[in-house]
């Protein structure tokens, strides 16, 4: 589970995506039975520190919260060039090596390559600056396509709202799909988002059938336990099958496969954990038909399997 959390800012920060972090991981929800986690904003030089659009913060910890925090996250520097105090990259390299987690955000990331965290490792930032990252750090593995990248000790996101994209996902990890939907639910975001940064590049945007597909999705969200093809859905909403999948791409970003596939095993987490069901009910109720074909999405997708889902974020367990 989560317990200390530090998100450390450089001069010039951005503060949206800081907003981000102090939202998911800082707020109190201990009033909704949700967890309370440690949390503090740290920097090299405590004090007053100056974000990108003129306003400053007073941020009264120094980088010694970093030898204690089990998951740091870097928010993004104003400026790419700048250069980050050689302490902060050593208390970063420490932090990984006793086991500790390490996160960016957006161009948080040039600071995790400035450690030479990212050599070797496969990892994300904001889609305009994918290429600089990797010019400057030759030895990351950057995929400028995707959302986020957990590879274990040391998770990227993408630019600005991809922020709330990973740390929802850390919670999920760590706290169960509940609570990482509760806490989505608080903010009004969506608990899980499918699809990639290529959604956002600047491209024009195709021409459209219908005005939105939102009365659709909620409509599956509550069936999803039935059976949907394509060519039912489409006719649902009166278009030819190739031109729903089109229509569904452009508002989702995915394709209907994918997106109903991740929302089913949203509810398989939630099953695993609220009731007694089997794992074979559980695969019926979430519309999976057999527990052979809920493992495979469950452990692609989770990166575990449902038994062992259950046994760690069970009710009944804690």
């Amino acid at each position: 589970m989560l317990s200390d959390i530090v998100v450390v800012v450089h001069d010039q920060v951005e503060p949206f995506e800081l907003a981000v972090l102090c939202e998911v991981f800082g707020t109190d929800r201990s009033d909704d039975g949700l967890p309370r986690y440690d949390f503090s904003v740290v920097a090299a030089m405590p004090g007053p520190v100056r974000t990108t659009i003129g306003f400053t913060i007073d941020v009264p910890h120094d980088l010694a919260r970093l030898d204690s925090a089990d998951l740091i996250a870097v928010a993004p520097p104003g400026d790419n060039d700048s250069e980050s105090p050689p302490e902060l990259l050593d208390a970063l390299r420490r932090a990984v090596d006793r086991g500790a987690r390490v996160v960016s955000v957006c161009t948080g990331a040039f600071v995790l390559g400035a450690a030479g965290l990212l050599d070797g490792r496969p990892c994300t930032t904001h889609w305009r600056h994918a290429d600089e990252l990797q010019r400057r750090f030759p030895l990351a593995q950057v995929n400028p396509d995707v959302l986020f990248v957990d590879d274990g000790a040391v998770l990227t996101s993408a630019g600005s709202a991809a922020a709330i994209d990973l740390g929802l996902y850390i919670v999920r990890q760590a706290d169960g799909a509940a609570v990482a939907n509760a806490i989505a639910r608080r903010m009004v975001v969506p608990p899980q988002r499918d699809g990639g940064q290529r959604q956002y590049v600047e491209t024009p945007m195709p021409s459209t059938e219908v005005d939105t597909l939102e009365p659709l999705l909620t409509w599956m969200l509550g069936n999803l336990g039935g059976d949907m093809s394509v060519d039912d859905l489409a006719a649902r909403v009166h278009l030819s099958p190739r031109t729903f999948a089109r229509r569904f791409r452009a508002e989702t970003g995915t394709t209907p496969h994918s997106w109903l596939t991740a929302q089913r095993v949203m509810l398989a987490q939630r099953l695993l954990e609220d009731s007694e069901h089997g794992v074979e009910a559980v695969a019926d109720l979430a519309g999976f038909g057999s527990s052979a074909i809920l493992r495979h999405h469950f452990l692609r997708r989770v990166g575990t399997t449902p038994q062992a889902y259950r046994r760690t974020f069970a009710r009944s367990a804690g």
